[in-house]
């Protein structure tokens, strides 16, 4: 199948994943999922970041445990999609840092919901659908 840009070039094969390292298809679950965590993590961190100012200052110390697991939670998942995707490390190691952390976390769900609206799958607020895969 000839694309507009390119009329001589080889047709694309269907069981080839678009922007996955790997090129396979099931390959795009583990990205779902990753981003799906990722989300996660960032609407944990948000809540948690506000309600320190909500909460008495003797549960800001449980907040703080939050928080830090859901750093750890998040690099982990940006290294996952970092290996699929083939992110830099670099955002695995950026989500680690509090604040600013966050915008890594961002970059890296744009790309994955890039990746996957490519892929032919819907993505919505909270990721794509998992059961479709």
């Amino acid at each position: 199948m000839p694309t507009d840009d390119n009329p001589y070039a080889p047709p694309r094969a269907v069981d080839r994943a678009i922007g996955i390292t790997s090129g396979r298809r099931k390959d795009l679950k583990t990205v779902a999922v990753a981003q799906k965590s990722i989300l996660v993590c960032i609407a944990l961190r948000l809540l948690g970041s506000a309600s320190q100012y909500f909460l008495p200052p003797e549960y800001h110390f449980f907040v703080e445990i939050a928080l830090y697991c859901t750093l750890v939670v998040s690099a982990v998942s940006v290294l996952i999609l970092a290996r699929k995707v083939g992110l830099g490390i670099i955002y695995g190691i950026v989500a680690l840092i509090p604040y600013i952390g966050l915008f890594s976390l961002l970059i890296v769900n744009q790309r994955a919901t890039k990746i996957l609206r490519e892929n032919g799958h819907g993505v919505g607020l909270l990721g794509a659908d998992v059961s479709k895969f």
